[in-house]
């Protein structure tokens, strides 16, 4: 999987001397990777340990009092982030590198700040956001390695990838995606438009990390996802696949908006949170 840019157009800081912020603190943005195996999800919660928890506690540390950390959406308790973003308002003199270094020796190893920069000071991760990018991981083999346990969807059966893919492409444009949410409120919107999706399949060679079987990649772009919604997409495009639904009932689940309509919904674990653009 490819990665995210390290912060090479960070924006240096102010000289010290200089560094006199207001009380309300200066935006900051920031970028984050994460293995989502251990926490709850993104958000803060009392039944166990969030990522943004985690990471409010480190800054409450570098800011001597509490923060408040928004972030670009939820990821769900498994799911994992390669480009998460992050808004919080700083008063402390750090600039933006030594933040990175700071935040760093404090968090668990499988959190990681990528990047920080200044941002406007009306910023905000979530309401800012134009688009996110996912992806979801599904591997065919017989047997799955230990090294891809975390971080993929383990389907046993062969799965017919021109199907699949002809499923993806009615996914497309602006629809109704009610079908494939899960726990919304009913009066939550639920029409979202996908900009762009793709689907890669490979042989998996003996020698690599998975011996045998196929490892198949879908990559999703949209203005916005419901609950569930790309988990639920996966688990219906993999049922296609392996024939037990047919085309047209993605066709069906988007003008009835009918759940019975759409497959399972997919194990948060081959999950990927990739970039959010603005």
């Amino acid at each position: 999987m490819h990665g995210v840019c390290l912060c090479q157009n960070l924006v240096q800081a102010p000289d010290k001397d200089n560094v006199v912020e207001s009380l309300e603190g200066r935006s900051v943005k920031l970028t984050l990777a994460y293995d989502g195996t251990d926490y709850v999800g993104w958000q803060r919660q009392a039944n166990g340990v969030s990522i943004q928890a985690v990471l409010e506690d480190a800054l409450a540390r570098i800011e001597d009092r509490r923060v408040t950390l928004a972030g670009s959406g939820r990821t769900d308790a498994g799911v994992h982030a390669l480009g998460q973003v992050a808004s919080v308002r700083l008063c402390c003199p750090l600039n933006e590198q030594e933040l990175i270094r700071a935040l760093n020796s404090m968090l668990p190893r499988d959190i990681r700040v990528l990047c920080a920069e200044r941002a406007d000071s009306d910023f905000h991760a979530r309401y800012a956001a134009l688009s996110k990018t996912y992806r979801y991981r599904v591997v065919t083999s017989k047997v799955l390695s230990p090294f891809e346990q975390r971080y993929s969807w383990h389907v046993t059966r062969a799965l017919d990838s021109v199907q699949m893919r002809d499923a993806s492409t009615l996914l497309c444009g602006r629809h109704d995606f009610s079908a494939f949410q899960v726990g919304e409120p009913v009066s939550s919107p639920t029409i979202r438009t996908i900009f762009k999706f793709e689907m890669q399949s490979s042989s998996v060679k003996p020698g690599d990390e998975v011996d045998g079987g196929f490892v198949i990649t879908f990559e999703i772009t949209g203005d916005g996802f419901l609950r569930h919604m790309v988990r639920s997409i996966v688990g219906t495009l993999v049922q296609v696949g392996s024939g037990k639904r047919e085309l047209s009932t993605i066709e069906r689940a988007l003008r009835l908006g009918d759940r019975t309509e759409v497959g399972p919904t997919a194990p948060a674990r081959g999950l990927f949170l990739v970039r959010v653009n603005y």
